[in-house]
């Protein structure tokens, strides 16, 4: 499963800059998540649920080829419209890489560029990095 429709971080981070307000930004943020492709019913369940996250959010990983190369695709949802948003923008930075590409990528500084978690609750922010750590661990368990 590619990026939403082939968008970039790049694209989402123009997005945030054009856009100033953070008013507007959460409301681009609730359109991201809008976006998500639809999540299996039967795959929510305990074994697929991050923990950490104020939210409910469920997680599943597939493994794929592509080019000789193992790749990871994972989907995700959330019972909140603004924790859909943050997983689109999870998805777009680590969807379809390599475990060793998922694993150098820097959050953090991805995170920092978007000005995104000054702007979160603090559970908020739990949650994201509680995403950000499952998705790492399933790449680790890849490498």
């Amino acid at each position: 499963m590619p990026a939403l429709d082939g968008m970039t971080i790049d694209d989402i981070t123009t997005g945030f800059e054009f856009l100033g307000d953070w008013e507007q930004r959460f409301s681009y943020l609730l359109d991201l998540g809008k976006k998500l492709p639809p999540f299996l019913e039967t795959d929510r369940i305990e074994g697929n649920k991050v923990h950490g996250c104020q939210s409910q959010v469920w997680l599943v990983a597939h493994v794929v080829t592509h080019n000789g190369k193992m790749r990871i695709e994972f989907q995700a949802v959330s019972d909140a419209h603004i924790v859909n948003g943050l997983i689109a923008i999870l998805m777009t930075i680590y969807n379809g890489k390599t475990p060793a590409e998922m694993l150098a990528i820097d959050s953090q500084a991805i995170f920092n560029r978007l000005d995104l978690e000054q702007h979160l609750s603090p559970t908020r922010r739990n949650g994201l990095h509680a995403m950000v750590q499952r998705i790492q661990k399933l790449a680790t368990e890849h490498a």
